[in-house]
């Protein structure tokens, strides 16, 4: 399913950027634009139709996207967090597609967004991660969580991006 294989994630950028597992236990594989499965191609035209859409729909200047494919375990989760690092810009919004067959309420490992930009506090929603959902928001305004995942919990997530 992935080009390369897969490495525990890491939190942060350049030298502070590290493998964390208080904050975050999933495991990632970078998907890149070159050949593939044929999976990987359908999801790579659909987005770059998303990014095409965004862009004559609200002149957000994308040009760019980024992925990977991720893999929490169960006991699997991410702390609040929002997706733009600290001192970058480049980071606009934020895409995941949900790859979990059969998930059933009570299975945990849902998508906690917060609603109110630049907050972790206040009214929030929570995303089940059953196959074929997509979520899209602004990667430096919203922040969000991955709650206790009770069984393994599979998404691509990827970043629109600007220069």
């Amino acid at each position: 399913m992935v080009d390369n294989p897969l490495h525990q994630a890491a939190v942060g950028k350049g030298m502070g950027m590290g493998v964390r597992e208080a904050i975050r236990n999933d495991s990632i594989s970078w998907l890149d634009s070159g050949s593939g499965a044929e999976f990987k191609k359908i999801y790579q035209t659909q987005m770059e139709q998303l990014r095409l859409a965004l862009n004559e729909q609200f002149f957000l200047g994308l040009f760019d996207f980024e992925s990977h494919f991720a893999v929490y375990p169960a006991g699997g989760f991410y702390k609040a967090h929002r997706d733009q690092h600290a001192g970058a810009t480049k980071r606009i919004v934020t895409v995941i597609l949900y790859l979990n067959e059969d998930w059933l309420p009570g299975d945990g490992g849902e998508l906690r967004l917060w609603t109110t930009p630049g907050k972790a506090q206040g009214s929030s929603v929570l995303i089940e991660p059953r196959i074929g959902k997509l979520v899209c928001f602004m990667a430096d305004d919203h922040w969000h969580e991955v709650l206790i995942s009770h069984k393994p919990r599979m998404s691509i997530t990827g970043w629109f991006l600007r220069s």
